[in-house]
């Protein structure tokens, strides 16, 4: 028996099919966003959960292991290197002299070195915790999504298009600025990663894109980071989500409007 989320999801594909509607990109970057983040925390928490907890406390607990996990995308790559503006774009919720004691702890317990720069690197030693938490995300993924094998390599290979246009179109002359996605894209994929660890990876550097839309959607409705937290439901908060969907839009292009139902029936239909 298929789930609620996939009959939901199918039955939009029939309808659409149907009735020859066109899904356009800012619509589904709006629809598409709670999926990703979903499908993104249940192997995140898998991860915690399945292993990942018993590692970071091997290696000192989450004061020493916190921002490799969050940030192990650019850090595992061979000189991986998080730059300052990239860390505070990352971290825009948090307090910044909360973020630097944090990256503090991480440099005493030999996990991250500092540079001259403002930036930060992993450690051999923190090389190492990388390494074996890519490994607990390859077991435990497989596990989650075990059953589901054709829907993630579809998935793969939707998400590493919308990143692979991402990435062209942040190159192009007028577009904006988007730090975080920056920092955390293209996300870096060892040779033999498969695909449950494709897959998360691709759709965390994905969250970031639509982090930077949003940043952008309240900064330029006059709000901080701060005020925007604390903004309650209502017409403003709706005017910045809808201001987010056109900014995050772009990548979506890439895919066809049948594309994009598949890929929200195929994160609608993974446990988790």
């Amino acid at each position: 028996m298929p789930t609620e989320p996939l009959r939901c999801a199918g039955a939009l594909i029939d309808r659409s099919v149907s009735q020859d509607v066109e899904l356009a990109p800012h619509r589904f970057a709006g629809l598409v966003a709670p999926a990703i983040d979903r499908t993104f925390v249940a192997g995140m928490l898998a991860g915690r959960d399945g292993g990942g907890a018993e590692l970071s406390q091997r290696y000192g607990g989450p004061a020493a292991t916190g921002l490799l996990v969050e940030f192990r995308t650019r850090l595992a790559a061979p000189g991986g290197t998080v730059d300052g503006p990239g860390f505070a774009a990352v971290t825009r919720y948090r307090e910044p002299a909360v973020a630097q004691r944090t990256l503090d702890k991480h440099v005493a317990h030999g996990m991250i070195t500092r540079r001259a720069d403002g930036g930060f690197t992993a450690t051999e030693r923190g090389a190492g915790f990388l390494a074996e938490i890519y490994q607990v995300h390859a077991e435990v993924t497989e596990e989650l999504w075990a059953g589901h094998e054709d829907r993630v390599s579809r998935l793969v290979e939707a998400c590493g298009r919308l990143l692979a246009y991402a990435l062209l179109l942040a190159g192009e002359p007028d577009a904006e600025p988007g730090p975080a996605f920056a920092t955390m894209a293209p996300p870096w994929e060892p040779d033999g990663s498969p695909d449950g660890v494709l897959l998360l990876n691709r759709l965390g550097a994905l969250r970031y894109h639509r982090a930077d839309a949003h940043a952008a959607a309240w900064t330029a409705a006059g709000h901080t980071a701060t005020s925007v937290a604390g903004l309650p439901p209502g017409p403003e908060r709706r005017a910045i989500e809808l201001e987010t969907d056109r900014r995050a839009a772009g990548p979506y292009a890439v895919l066809t409007a049948q594309e994009r139902l598949a890929m929200l029936a195929d994160l609608a239909a993974l446990p988790g």
